[in-house]
């Protein structure tokens, strides 16, 4: 007589692709439930919104572009210029921050006139854009001419000021805590999929620091919603993906098939086994990416003004350019959420502790033109309805000169800007004081970025907790209300 487990396998096995295979889409909490007459639907105890949104490119400037030099203009430093922090008139309003109302005044001033730093001169110029008259500097000249699209964040502030702070603006906790999830790994939980043969979570471009799986942890929520790293190189997009020898489509078919079913097998053995889970799951997502990846990144395949409209026309655009050129056909492939880092180096090449003009001057040309395009491709294509677009920086810089022609890490306050999705475009949102030191007018954590997110993407956040995890209310935040449609 068969045993019960056999009899499980046989039974199970006809199965092995839609149950013990199947992707992670087809498990996504929302995916499977229709909308009441409330215009609410209703997935495993999850309440979920009528989404005005499917799909976000969240934009990492590693290293920390300056505030001061990009989105948010402040005509007090240049009258200030070369004073210490403790000589402007905004001395007591440093004082009074509540970052260090209540330490003794010789640590208050340490942290003013820390290394006797002088005010800065701004490096560059700026101009007011677009019908909305937003003022944006001379470095961005091509999201100038975008701003009537974006809804600018001059309002942020992050705990960590450090680089780890990459890290917390992903997950809302510092590093010090611990590995969490990243608000990528949540969408990835909480939404069904909208392709098959793509993860509906990718990365692009220089990796953060391996701890916290570089940026794409999933952490507690299982290593299935974590994020995959792809290379935007059309000879070889998927690393370790080629077989050492050519194999046809039909034998590739039958090793995926048998090594579906030995999967299969092992599943009811071990049934309670994520990791087992997950890697059932990569395997069959894998073996469809390997047809669907190379055709996805053949850049070459869009027409001339396309790759102009990127910059892939200019050596100085072009890397930066091809990231948001894939980043766009993987959104309109059906990926959820396709993060791109821009900066290489352990803290990110935007980290401009000196020589402040020259860094943020050249690494700011190698990103505006795309990211204007980037913008105005998705619009001319009607996805910038549906797709929302992150522009974001792990914090600031100091309004005070690091060395000579510097400026340090500043997470007091400093600038973000959304676009798309149901972001109202051509508003400035929140402010720092007049030498753009603190966030004092509507100030904002990094989680209400995530919790603007998830809202527009249908999504509660409070209703994602994951038994026996209680999230801190922090990692929540609350939507921005005032940049919504």
């Amino acid at each position: 007589m068969s045993t019960r487990r056999a009899v499980l396998a046989d039974l199970g096995m006809g199965f092995v692709g839609l149950a013990l295979g199947a992707m992670l889409h087809r498990d996504g909490i929302a995916r499977a439930a229709a909308p009441d007459e409330s215009g609410r639907s209703v997935a495993r105890g999850l309440a979920v919104r009528q989404p005005r949104a499917k799909r976000v490119i969240w934009l990492m400037m590693r290293g920390g572009v300056s505030h001061l030099e990009s989105f948010d203009p402040k005509p007090a430093i240049d009258r200030h210029a070369g004073k210490t922090m403790g000589e402007t008139p905004y001395r007591s309003a440093v004082f009074d921050s509540p970052h260090i109302k209540n330490v003794r005044e010789q640590v208050a001033n340490n942290i003013i006139d820390k290394h006797k730093a002088r005010i800065y001169p701004t490096q560059t110029g700026f101009k007011r854009g677009g019908k909305s008259g937003i003022a944006v500097s001379d470095w961005w000249p091509h999201l100038r001419d975008q701003v009537d699209n974006i809804a600018v964040i001059r309002s942020m502030y992050t705990t960590d000021n450090n680089h780890g702070a990459q890290i917390e603006f992903l997950t809302g906790r510092h590093l010090l805590d611990g590995c969490f999830p990243t608000l990528g790994a949540w969408v990835h939980y909480g939404l069904g999929s909208l392709c098959d043969d793509l993860p509906q979570f990718i990365s692009l471009g220089p990796a953060l620091e391996s701890q916290c799986m570089g940026g794409v942890d999933a952490s507690y929520l299982g290593p299935e919603h974590a994020g995959v790293v792809l290379k935007v190189d059309p000879d070889n997009p998927l690393p370790f993906a080629r077989p050492a020898a050519p194999v046809g489509r039909r034998e590739a078919a039958i090793k995926s098939e048998i090594l579906g079913r030995l999967n299969g097998l092992a599943a009811l053995e071990y049934p309670d086994d994520a990791r087992l889970r997950a890697r059932v799951q990569s395997y069959e997502l894998a073996f469809r990416m390997q047809t669907a990846v190379p055709e996805l990144l053949r850049l070459a395949d869009e027409d001339a003004s396309t790759r102009r409209l990127y910059g892939l026309d200019h050596d100085v655009t072009r890397p930066f350019g091809q990231q948001l050129l894939a980043a766009r056909r993987l959104a309109e492939r059906g990926v959820r959420f396709i993060q791109v880092f821009h900066g290489e180096g352990a803290a990110g090449a935007w980290d401009a502790h000196a020589g402040l003009r020259a860094n943020h001057a050249t690494l700011s040309a190698q990103v505006d033109r795309p990211i204007a395009g980037l913008l105005v491709d998705l619009k001319r294509r009607g996805l910038l309805d549906d797709t929302i677009v992150v522009w974001a920086t792990e914090f600031g810089r100091t309004p005070c000169a690091q060395g000579s022609d510097g400026r340090d890490h500043h997470n007091y306050g400093f600038s973000v800007w959304m676009a798309g999705g149901g972001i109202q475009g051509g508003i400035a949102h929140g402010a720092t004081d007049e030498l753009g030191f603190h966030a004092v007018e509507h100030r904002h954590y990094v989680t209400d970025i995530h919790a603007t997110i998830l809202h527009l993407l249908g999504l509660d956040s409070h209703r994602l907790e994951i038994p026996g995890r209680k999230r801190l209310e922090i990692e929540h935040g609350r939507p921005i209300r005032e940049i919504l449609v």
